[in-house]
């Protein structure tokens, strides 16, 4: 069954898949099994070819609120504008296939959006990780040093704030800013909720909602990650001026500095300070941890791999920008 539904309904789900078989089952699974009942799937497939359609279309026969749509073109933003405009719901919120949702997760966006009156809500994110690795990027993404101010990753924090993490939006939200950036093949969420903050939309955070993210398992793919980050933050940023904060720029600056050491050394030592400083704060936030002390040795690589990928993106980013 592919057709949409024509009535309305409560709440509207959106959920972006590509080849998924090993988390397509709990995601469904968790679908039907959470309240409230008035709800609906929207599955947006990007070309899996591993055998994630053909589970949905075993779950689709026995569930009619289930909808399979198709992503010729892959990227996220594509999906969830396919997506969206299909939905019959007050309320509309976004899944992602590689996330773990607690059993009352809908149910506490609902009474965020009640208790807050916000156009836009979510949880914090939360981490779950395997592996030495896994478990020194949870720990460090969550850190001051690792991410800045960014409450997206304080887990206590509840409030009002820039962005939250995939979100919850009222229907009427895209009526009044429209629909993600398709040229952002990543931060689509972040230019998203700081344009809708621009136009006076508000966004609260509530850590009642409670999302488990799984991070990176190596540096490698850590550093792809943050460096993509990096690169499309500057179009991100070009299109919301206000959403502008120190830390999307520190990275890059720090990066340029590393480039100039050996130039700056030559003058004066002196200009090995900051150098000298960030190695300390690196050491102190990593050996300050609950981890292990492998994963803490694991920890002392991760913090200049997300700083440097990220600054890295960023400069070449703007370099983008530029030549437009």
């Amino acid at each position: 069954m592919s057709g949409v539904i024509s009535k309305t309904c409560l709440l509207s789900v959106v959920c972006p898949v590509y080849n998924e078989v090993d988390h397509i089952e709990a995601l469904l699974h968790f679908f039907i099994q959470a309240k409230p009942d008035d709800k609906e799937l929207f599955l947006i497939d990007g070309g899996s070819t591993d055998g994630t359609l053909e589970i949905i279309a075993n779950w689709q026969k026995q569930h009619d609120n289930i909808y399979l749509l198709h992503n010729e073109r892959q990227y996220v933003p594509f999906a969830l504008n396919k997506a969206i405009p299909q939905c019959r719901g007050k309320y509309i919120v976004r899944l992602d296939a590689h996330t773990e949702y607690k059993e009352n997760y809908f149910e506490e966006i609902l009474k965020a959006f009640e208790k807050s009156g916000a156009d836009i809500v979510g949880g914090p994110t939360r981490k779950k990780s395997s592996g030495k690795t896994s478990q020194a990027i949870a720990y460090a993404i969550s850190t001051p040093l690792g991410i800045g101010d960014s409450r997206v990753h304080q887990e206590d924090y509840e409030g009002f704030t820039d962005s939250v993490t995939f979100g919850a939006w009222r229907r009427s939200v895209f009526d009044r800013i429209g629909l993600f950036d398709e040229r952002l093949k990543r931060n689509q969420d972040d230019e998203f909720h700081y344009r809708a903050k621009s136009k006076g939309l508000t966004i609260y955070q509530s850590p009642a909602i409670h999302l488990y993210y799984y991070p990176r398992s190596t540096l490698v793919t850590l550093f792809h990650q943050y460096y993509q980050y990096g690169f499309y933050k500057p179009l991100v940023l070009k299109k919301v001026p206000s959403g502008t904060k120190m830390r999307h720029v520190i990275p890059s600056l720090f990066l340029l500095y590393l480039i100039a050491c050996p130039v700056l050394a030559v003058w004066s030592f002196l200009f090995l300070f900051p150098l000298v400083l960030y190695v300390l704060l690196v050491i102190y936030y990593s050996f300050r941890s609950d981890l292990k002390w492998r994963e803490k040795f694991h920890a002392l690589l991760v913090y200049p791999t997300l700083h440097i990928a990220y600054g890295a993106g960023f400069l070449l980013g703007l370099s983008q920008l530029w030549k437009k």
